[in-house]
């Protein structure tokens, strides 16, 4: 059945599969939480085998119709789901803090990215071009044109469960590709909620469809099946390396943005008054559950003891607690475990010779609540400098010259993000070409942005998402060579 128009943005024990919204067909359902509390906040279907089956199926029917649309329609419905995100802005914000636990305000903040992205591919969509080329030889024409590889499937993280939604769903749209969304089963229910605003700004059902339930089943059928032919995953490394050797036997082309361990480099000419802001911002935002947040602090030996002091005032100065209360600027971690996680990392970085400055302690069992931490003494051998951290916890490591901080900045089997202060522009220029990373933010650290190309290198995986790149990733290549053109 359709979803009407009118109903809350929180569906709750539905799924949008097989060309509208129902209940899987052997009736299994799971759980899904609020991180700040442990209470439920809703139940939703745990889609079988059979029933992903049906979504390929309706996703392989509805692409026919929606890459034949001219590549104007398909951008003007997208522009008619962008007005309608924004319109219902403090809806969905509402939504990704309950089940995710972030504070409002980032929620409201996703959502205008999330909103972004479809803004930008909907323009991206009527640009996707061609080329002639010069002809080897006389009576040929050599003609370069690209064209939407198809079925599509997501697999989106719980950390950004909207933005990183849109990143993905915006590009295969516009490119004329139907996407199956596997949205993570911690945070479903604001992917339900973009989808149902997606068909009433007009996109047709089957365009985009959410699966849920258990991961390991879902992409079991997916990649086995031969209908889809691209798979787009942001998650840790080790389950994309399982993604990758899964999806072999259909050879799909695959998306991969995976772990990091992003260091950030303060040399002793930077902005102080600026490092320790772009800091913040990037350590501790969503309780420091990013890909591309703080992982090694690199400061400079010189200026390291008085940064890390004015860095302690300013973690002891973040105000916790649930995401929706006001003025809390820093949230729980996703789940329990998680936070147990973060007591286990500081333990074991303690007892390898580091120095807690702030923080640390037990977690709680009951909430995934853990308190702002900053380490000083990281040596590059610490399990907390080698690992990522994926939570609100700082590890300061000092260095004396440049060569050295660029070695230990790319000792790391992972390449997704990095950062430099300094206001030499010399210095910049050569550490940023030196560092072996995807994304290098200088003296800034806001880098995710939908004009950009976001992705890493190494075990951080490949492929971009993003800026004009991105809808290359959903764009197969055809060459005509046509002859006996001669008079």
């Amino acid at each position: 059945m359709q979803c009407p128009v009118d109903t809350n943005l929180m569906i709750n024990g539905l799924a949008c599969f097989g060309g509208g919204w129902q209940a899987a067909t052997e009736g299994q359902s799971f759980a899904v939480t609020n991180p700040a509390s442990g209470e439920k906040i809703g139940e939703l279907p745990k889609l079988s085998a059979g029933d992903v089956r049906t979504a390929i199926r309706a996703s392989e029917q509805a692409f026919a119709s929606w890459s034949a649309l001219l590549a104007a329609e398909r951008a003007q419905l997208m522009k008619a789901w962008h007005r309608l995100i924004l319109e219902n802005r403090e809806a969905l914000a509402q939504i990704l803090t309950l089940e995710q636990g972030k504070p409002l305000a980032e929620s409201r903040v996703e959502i205008d990215i999330s909103a972004a992205y479809i803004e930008w591919f909907a323009e991206e969509a009527r640009r996707v071009y061609g080329d002639v080329i010069p002809s080897p030889a006389r009576g040929r024409q050599t003609i370069v044109t690209q064209h939407p590889v198809g079925v599509t499937c997501a697999i989106t993280p719980w950390n950004f469960p909207a933005s990183m939604v849109t990143r993905k769903l915006a590009p295969a749209l516009a490119a004329g590709c139907t996407m199956l969304v596997k949205p993570s089963d911690r945070t479903p229910f604001i992917a339900l909620a973009l989808v149902r605003l997606a068909e009433a700004a007009g996109i047709p059902p089957g365009v985009i469809q959410v699966l849920t339930g258990s991961s390991r089943e879902i992409m079991r059928v997916i990649s086995d099946s031969p209908v889809v032919r691209k798979l787009s995953f942001t998650g840790s490394t080790a389950v994309g390396k399982d993604l990758i050797a899964q999806c072999a036997s259909t050879v799909k082309r695959m998306s991969m943005e995976l772990g990091g361990n992003a260091p950030v480099i303060i040399f002793a000419d930077a902005d102080i008054e600026a490092a320790l802001n772009g800091l913040m911002a990037l350590k501790f935002r969503n309780a420091g559950q990013t890909c591309v947040c703080a992982n090694r602090i690199f400061v400079h030996e010189s200026i390291a003891g008085d940064f890390a002091r004015a860095f302690v005032a300013r973690a002891e100065a973040l105000k916790s607690g649930p995401g929706g209360l006001p003025g809390v600027e820093i949230g729980p971690l996703i789940t329990p475990a998680a936070a147990a996680d973060m007591a286990r990392i500081v333990a074991r970085a303690l007892e390898q010779g580091a120095d807690l400055l702030t923080g640390g302690g037990e977690a709680s069992q009951d909430s995934g609540f853990y308190p702002p931490t900053v380490l000083a003494g990281v040596t590059p051998e610490m399990d907390v400098a080698r690992d990522e951290i994926f939570g609100p916890i700082a590890a300061l490591l000092s260095f004396t010259d440049e060569d050295e901080v660029i070695r230990l900045a790319n000792d790391t089997p992972y390449g997704l993000a990095s950062y430099i202060y300094t206001r030499d522009l010399a210095r910049a220029w050569r550490v940023s070409e030196a560092l072996q990373y995807g994304m290098v933010g200088i003296n800034e650290v806001a880098i995710s942005n939908e004009v950009a190309p976001f992705g890493g290198v190494k075990e951080s995986g490949f492929g971009r998402e993003g800026s004009r790149y991105g809808i290359a990733e959903y764009l197969d290549i055809k060459y005509r060579c046509m002859g006996g053109l001669s008079a």
